[in-house]
C-alpha cells in the first residue's frame, strides 16, 4: 500500500515539509483506489465526500446544462480535484467528475479530512496554497476567454497540456476550449507544431 501513496506524498513534499507524523497521517487517512476510463465518480444532485488526488490518468469535470455536456475541468496527474462547495458545505453538487482513461486516485473524506486540519500543523496551509493555485487558474481561463480567439486558446492549451491535447478527444477539449468541435477541428488543420 505504501507505494501506492508516493506520487501524493512527493506531491506534497513538494509543497511543504512533512515530518513522519504527517506522512504517517497521511497513510493513515487517504484511500488508494483504481477505476476503469469512463467511470463516473460524482453526479449532479450528489454530495461530494472525497477530494482525490489523481496519480495517474485524466479525468473531466463537467455539468450539463440544458441537455449540453460543458467541461469545466481536464485533470491530469499529480493534481487534486472535487467539487469543493459541495465537499466544503456538504449539499448536492452541480458537477459530475468522470475518467476519461483508467486512472490511479488517492483520495481523502471529509471526515479524515476534517481531522487532518485538527491533527496536522501542515494541512490548512497546504489546503490554501492548492486552492489558490487553483483559483488563480480560473482567473486566467475567464481571461483568456476574454482576451483570446478560440485559435489562441487551443495553441496556449497545447502548449500547457501537451498530453490531454493527445489523449483527450476533441469534443472534450473544444467544450473545455468554448468551442464548436467543428471549428476546433478547423483550427487544429491550420496549425502545425
Amino acid at each position: 500500500m505504501i507505494y501506492k501513496m508516493e506520487n501524493l506524498l512527493e506531491f506534497l513534499q513538494s509543497k511543504t515539509t512533512l515530518t513522519k507524523k504527517d506522512i504517517d497521517l497521511v497513510k493513515k487517512y487517504f484511500i488508494y483506489e483504481e477505476v476503469s476510463g469512463e467511470t463516473i465518480l460524482l453526479k449532479e444532485g450528489k454530495v461530494e465526500n472525497y477530494i482525490y488526488f489523481l496519480s495517474e490518468g485524466i479525468v473531466k469535470g463537467y455539468q450539463n446544462i440544458d441537455g449540453k455536456v460543458v467541461v469545466q475541468h481536464l485533470v491530469s496527474e499529480f493534481d487534486f480535484f472535487t467539487s469543493l462547495d459541495s465537499f466544503i458545505t456538504q449539499t448536492p453538487s452541480n458537477d459530475y467528475y468522470e475518467t476519461i482513461t483508467s486512472c490511479k486516485l488517492v483520495k481523502i473524506s471529509k471526515v479524515h479530512y476534517d481531522v487532518l486540519e485538527k491533527e496536522a500543523s501542515f494541512w490548512i496551509p497546504l489546503v490554501k496554497d492548492i486552492t489558490n493555485e487553483h483559483l488563480k487558474c480560473k482567473l486566467e481561463r475567464v481571461k483568456d476567454f476574454q482576451m483570446l480567439t478560440a485559435k489562441e486558446r487551443y495553441i496556449k492549451f497545447v502548449k500547457n497540456y501537451p498530453r490531454l491535447a493527445l489523449q483527450v478527444s476533441v469534443d472534450n477539449i473544444a467544450s473545455f476550449l468554448g468551442v464548436q468541435p467543428q471549428s476546433l477541428s478547423r483550427i487544429r488543420k491550420q496549425i502545425t507544431f
